[in-house]
């Protein structure tokens, strides 16, 4: 059984995905907020590999990632990071990155580079399953789990297909758009869930525009895990003490628990 696999093992405990941008504000900051995620209560937690066109993520991502690019943060810097990490905290890591980062390193040496700086799996947006088998093959040979994605608007078709080849867990968006936080949930959430439930066997878990503990609550009756990105991220942004980034994820991780 996979690290990540593992994670979701614990029965009626939800998984708390955090997400943080690699090297931003700075990479001192990225090793002491995934610290203080795990500490707080985090079952998981992605590292995203900076890239200057991310399109699947929002304002708040989308600038943390210029930013990391411009102080230098590249994938090496990031599978650097990855294995200082490892050193501190045991929690599964993920690298949430695009493709064409792991196509220009190397998909096989990207792949073992991520296993040798002990990172479990890999979430690759933008890469669709029908042309995941070069990158699946090779993350297979490394025991890296290989996420795929799902979102509302996916056909029947799509879905079998994630089910059948994704690793670890189905990623679920929530919305069709881009990351970020939002007041409300969309409406046909749970139609979407029970739609993807009726293929996988897999863990599901949800992310994009979750940023408060009353949404995390209404999630936790849906899914086996929810993620949370743009909003730990404006919270690092507002607070380097971490003190709010804390709190906040600790609240989180209660509302996951009274659910």
């Amino acid at each position: 059984m996979s690290h990540i696999a593992q994670a979701f093992k614990t029965p009626g405990r939800v998984a708390l995905i955090g997400y943080v941008t690699v090297g931003y504000p700075s990479l001192e900051a990225t090793l002491k907020a995934v610290t203080v995620l795990e500490e707080a209560g985090c079952d998981m937690v992605e590292l995203g590999i900076p890239f200057s066109d991310p399109l699947a993520d929002g304002v708040t991502i989308q600038r943390a990632s210029h930013r990391a690019l411009e102080a230098g943060v590249t994938p090496t810097v990031c599978l650097e990071t990855a294995a200082q990490l490892r050193q501190r905290v045991s929690l599964p890591l993920l690298f949430m990155t695009y493709y064409n980062p792991v196509l220009r390193f190397g998909l096989e040496s990207f792949c073992r580079a991520s296993s040798q700086a002990r990172v479990d799996g890999l979430i690759v947006p933008d890469l669709p399953p029908e042309e995941g088998h070069t990158l699946e093959k090779a993350s297979s040979a490394e025991g890296l789990d290989l996420v795929y994605l799902l979102a509302p608007n996916s056909t029947p078709e799509r879905i079998a297909l994630v089910a059948q080849h994704s690793r670890g867990f189905v990623y679920l968006v929530s919305l069709t758009g881009v990351t970020g936080p939002r007041e409300g949930l969309p409406p046909g959430l749970e139609d979407f869930v029970g739609r993807v439930r009726s293929y996988a066997s897999q863990p599901l878990c949800i992310g994009f525009g979750i940023a408060s503990p009353e949404q995390a609550m209404r999630l936790a009756s849906l899914a086996d895990g929810i993620i949370v990105g743009s909003r730990l991220i404006q919270l690092i942004e507002e607070d380097t003490s971490l003190k709010s980034l804390r709190g906040f994820v600790a609240s989180l991780r209660q509302a996951l628990d009274k659910r």
